[in-house]
């Protein structure tokens, strides 16, 4: 069976330039806070990343604080803080915020009050993007970077979360952007690295991997070849649409990221559907990959209104640079044949 992954938004497979920027960086033997021959070049490597990830992210290099993944720069940001956000925001985000911004029905979120609020710029689970207001104090970048246009420097923010493994970097790296003459307390303190916001010897080969796949990520972006995989989606939509009659999109008349496409059949749970097409060999999922393996109704389906039973039947499809036509047509007839399978066994 040939496997079909369109789980990117969980995490992207990892690029052959991040692979070879990791090899590499495993014969650096240095401590980059080593002042020897062997340490400088270690340093080099991290500072040389620092600079890729900068570009990739229209933000300057002395501004990218390299974390152990999204999850962490979100503590770093937000912690302490008294910050606001809404139930649609991603769980690494939540567990520093209080959850009570308004969501509309569209998933657009309301802030009043930019300088004591975290808005995501793209949600992982819908793909619906919000506008950030100027002076926003957190955002969280981890789903837009690589795949729009975006540029720290004009995003209207104070600080950012980014992700290695949503870019096709490796696992256990990120970043937090922050910009400059912003206050922040670090959260894990030592030696003094990062500039003394996060102590701790850096991941040399993470972050080489992490700088390696945003310069490609930025590549691709340039390349237009989001703008191919927007078509697959769509594609994959229409099919899926002309197919089913009881099938939702959520947000598809609104911006969004372009690989993303959440729909629900209610009262066929998201779980099911995930087993179902894992079996037929397609990896979706049915929402966030934050909860370690569980799967429940999607709390931002339901932040946006949609009933509990809505909520519990959605699925993510999340398609990435090597997805192809092929590959979408594959899924919508396997998926259509399985729902219908469904209402014959529910009728």
């Amino acid at each position: 069976m040939n496997r079909v992954y369109l789980d990117h938004n969980a995490t992207t497979p990892l690029r052959p330039e991040a692979r070879a920027a990791m090899a590499a960086a495993m014969d650096v033997a240095g401590n980059p806070s080593s002042v020897h021959a062997e340490g400088r070049a270690a340093k080099a490597l991290i500072e040389r990343a620092r600079a890729q990830v900068a570009a990739a992210f229209g933000a300057d290099g002395a501004d990218v604080i390299f974390t152990s993944g999204a999850t962490e720069a979100a503590a770093l940001a937000c912690a302490g803080r008294g910050l606001h956000g809404a139930e649609v925001e991603h769980d690494a985000v939540r567990a520093w915020v209080e959850t009570d911004l308004p969501v509309e029905p569209s998933g657009r979120v309301g802030v009043a009050d930019p300088a004591h609020s975290v808005l995501q710029m793209a949600n992982s689970e819908t793909g619906l993007l919000q506008e950030l207001p100027q002076g926003l104090a957190v955002t969280d970048a981890t789903q837009a970077l690589g795949k729009l246009p975006v540029a720290f420097n004009w995003c209207g923010a104070d600080m950012a979360l980014i992700s290695a493994h949503k870019l096709g970097g490796p696992k256990g790296i990120g970043a937090l952007v922050i910009r400059r003459g912003t206050d922040l307390a670090a959260q894990i303190r030592g030696g003094g690295q990062e500039m003394g916001r996060r102590s701790g010897t850096e991941n040399v080969i993470g972050i080489a991997g992490f700088g390696a796949a945003a310069e490609a990520a930025s590549r691709d972006l340039a390349a237009g070849i989001w703008t191919r995989v927007e078509k697959f989606r769509n594609i994959l939509e229409s099919c899926l649409e002309a197919g089913s009659k009881k099938i939702i999109f959520v947000g598809k008349d609104s911006p969004r990221l372009p690989n993303t496409s959440c729909f629900v059949v209610p009262g066929w749970k998201g779980e099911t559907q995930v087993m179902q097409m894992d079996l037929s060999g397609f990896a979706i999922s049915a929402g966030s990959a934050c909860s370690s393996g569980k799967v429940r109704a999607s709390r931002v389906l339901r932040a946006m209104g949609f009933d509990e039973t809505a909520a519990a039947s959605a699925v993510r499809v999340s398609l990435g640079p090597q997805t192809t036509e092929e590959d979408v047509l594959r899924f919508a007839e396997t998926w259509l044949e399985k729902e219908r399978k469904h209402h014959a066994r529910a009728a």
